[in-house]
């Protein structure tokens, strides 16, 4: 299934998995079940690969956006939090 949604053969898909590139959860009988954050992933992989990147130059980029994203969320709840300080603190 996801093979056929991100157009990449099954050898590839464990191959990223055992870089480390996607981690897709396991059902009962230990088939993957790719959530759709990981085929997002693997078609950013996929993306990244036909640019010429090796995989580990992917997974360097990968963690690098992934850091990126989390740093981001932080800075705004940050901000979020800054403002609603600024508000109480201005309403009393």
């Amino acid at each position: 299934m996801a093979a056929e949604l991100t157009g990449m053969g099954a050898h590839s898909l464990r191959l990223y998995e055992q870089h480390g590139l996607v981690t897709p959860a396991r059902s009962a009988g230990g088939t993957r079940r790719y959530s759709d954050n990981d085929l997002a992933r693997l078609e950013r992989i996929g993306a990244l690969t036909e640019q010429g990147f090796n995989l580990i130059a992917i997974s360097r980029i990968l963690e690098l956006e992934d850091t990126n994203t989390e740093l981001r969320d932080s800075n705004a709840a940050l901000t979020s939090e800054r403002d609603r300080l600024r508000d109480d603190q201005n309403s009393q």
